[in-house]
């Protein structure tokens, strides 16, 4: 077999056997971390976030670097004179997970589900103080629906 060829093969199947999101993804997550109480902002909450692979201190607000996981992030929020926060934000598949299901035969999606890069969670985390919440993902840019406009300005 002639040298650049075999190159190719070996480099290929580096990159598949590897995982997609190992590749193209960070196991960690960078966070924002808000607090309010009844609308209003607070400042200098003390905050823990926590999933499988570990636990992470927080100010809010302020931002925060967690490991990825499978599994929820669950944060709660202490402050003197308030009731703690509650938080649960939904993890969910990266788009580069499925493109590893589809072409890469599960390999790869196996490898991203132990390490974690095939999942993201909310970027933003808003705490309310003195309830439970819970932020997905998916509602984190709702589609923008417009209508088309014909250059008269009507509706086409």
């Amino acid at each position: 077999m002639n040298k650049p060829l075999f190159a190719c093969i070996a480099i290929a199947s580096i990159a598949f056997a590897s995982g997609c999101s190992t590749i193209t993804q960070s196991e960690t997550q960078r966070l924002s971390v808000t607090a309010t109480h009844e609308g209003t902002p607070i400042k200098d909450v003390d905050c823990s976030l926590s999933n499988n692979r570990g636990t992470w201190l927080s100010k809010a607000p302020g931002q925060v670097d967690v490991r990825k996981s499978g599994e929820n992030l669950n944060v709660v929020c202490k402050k003197e004179g308030f009731v703690d926060g509650l938080l649960t934000a939904i993890s969910r598949a990266a788009g580069s997970m499925f493109g590893n299901i589809i072409f890469g035969g599960g390999i790869g999606a196996i490898i991203d589900h132990n390490k974690g890069t095939g999942y993201d969670y909310p970027s933003n985390l808003p705490v309310e103080m003195g309830k439970s919440v819970i932020v997905d993902k998916k509602q984190e840019n709702p589609p923008v629906t417009t209508s088309a406009q014909c250059a008269n300005g009507l509706p086409c």
